[in-house]
């Protein structure tokens, strides 16, 4: 039976990539957005490749899937999941919020009060299981399916039955790598440098991605 993946916030370039390569690993993907047509327009331009399918519909949708990805701006994260409490508990929740400033031609971290996106997010859903993943990857090169992505994707989380549901989501997506990095407590670490990776590529126009050497791949 094929495992479902709602994306709150999902029609935006960091959701459409996730969408795409999960749904090309044999995943159902249901995009979610507060506006269902526009969610189900943006998931008829997507054509993955393999069993798998995207959809789209409500965040309401999206947070009735097995495991649910959080990819809306940081600004209304906690707002987006706290509506969809209920619904979320009992439930891996992935985020990969970044709260982020441009300043000129860089982007600068934010720091929430909690110390990161994902602790609010944590606080906000107590009864679910948060994770962290996706936060350094480059939109336009996870949509295109024929680009050469090969990528880490550092994960953390205080479950560890959460983690590894992560990293299992995580592998089975061309292209992407996962390494299980600890709890929480790194979330703060991982969402800024968020920051230092977008500044590096307005800076030489590249798209950059994290790769860690001496960890067997």
């Amino acid at each position: 039976m094929t495992q479902t993946v709602g994306i709150l916030g999902g029609t935006g370039p960091a959701g459409r990539g996730v969408a795409i390569r999960l749904a090309s690993a044999g995943y159902g993907v249901t995009l979610g957005s507060r506006d269902a047509d526009r969610a189900a327009e943006t998931a008829a331009t997507l054509h993955p490749r393999g069993d798998g399918h995207v959809g789209g519909g409500t965040n309401e949708d999206a947070a009735s899937c097995e495991i649910v990805i959080v990819a809306t701006p940081w600004d209304s994260a906690v707002a987006t999941v706290s509506a969809l409490k209920e619904q979320l508990a009992g439930k891996v929740v992935i985020s990969m919020v970044n709260a982020l400033t441009r300043e000129g031609r860089e982007l600068l971290p934010l720091y929430p009060p909690r110390g990161s996106m994902a602790a609010h997010i944590a606080h906000a859903l107590s009864s679910s299981h948060i994770t962290g993943a996706f936060h350094h990857l480059p939109a336009a090169q996870m949509e295109d399916l024929d680009s050469d992505l090969k990528a880490d994707v550092i994960i953390f989380g205080d479950n560890a039955e959460a983690r590894k549901t992560t990293v299992t989501l995580v592998n089975d997506m061309s292209g992407l790598h996962a390494i299980e990095a600890g709890s929480l407590s790194l979330a703060s670490a991982v969402e800024a440098f968020t920051a230092v990776c977008i500044s590096i590529n307005i800076r030489h126009k590249a798209h950059t991605y994290v790769q860690l050497a001496g960890i067997d791949h």
